[in-house]
């Protein structure tokens, strides 16, 4: 196996979560197909950037069989409320600290992806590919493709963590290694992957 030298980063669940301890249960399950195997298709057609913020508004509402104001209301609370998780930025910077070239592989909506690029831990990635941006989604192999081609790497020394095992899977289809990461319990994982890396 050759030796790791960039490791590519999912965002949500892996470096971006929302904090359930600061939300009521109707809002958390508003959300809940975040944690189905795949998502409701307007949602894998918002991240793939063909679906409008307004027109996923209404899907959401269609979904949730509630109001359109309420669909708004959830859905830029769900934006504004993503926080770094602590382990995960810790790992990060000593990754970048040790030499490591550290990059994005996302499916994320436009304004999803326009909060995240502000918080601090997001200046420490070398390079990113956005699905919103690309048209294509995770598990496409072209996204991972895009990546490679895009900043000269070779898939063998190319380390990809996701908390979604489809997207693992692709990624090892074309030939780089990965982690599978468990979104519940962040702190375990970051600690298996400093052991693995650090």
């Amino acid at each position: 196996m050759e030796k790791i030298k960039n490791v590519v980063f999912d965002l949500g669940g892996v470096v971006f979560a929302r904090d359930p301890r600061k939300f009521e249960p109707e809002f958390i399950k508003f959300f809940s197909y975040i944690l189905l195997p795949k998502m409701p298709e307007f949602w894998e057609e918002y991240d793939r950037g063909v679906v409008s913020y307004e027109e996923v508004i209404l899907a959401l509402a269609a979904y949730n069989s509630c109001d359109v104001e309420l669909a708004r209301k959830n859905l830029e609370r769900s934006i504004l409320t993503q926080e770094q998780l602590p382990t995960t930025k810790a790992l990060i910077e000593a990754l970048k600290a040790s030499g490591y070239r550290l990059y994005v592989l996302s499916n994320m909506s436009k304004e999803f992806i326009e909060f995240l690029r502000k918080q601090e831990v997001y200046a420490n990635f070398d390079g990113e590919v956005v699905s919103c941006e690309e048209h294509i989604i995770k598990p496409d192999a072209e996204i991972y493709r895009t990546l490679i081609s895009r900043y000269g790497l070779n898939p063998a020394e190319t380390l990809f963590i996701d908390d979604r095992k489809a997207n693992i899977e692709a990624a090892i289809a074309e030939g780089w290694q990965g982690y599978h990461f468990d979104a519940r319990d962040p702190k375990a994982s970051c600690e298996e992957l400093r052991a693995m890396l650090l």
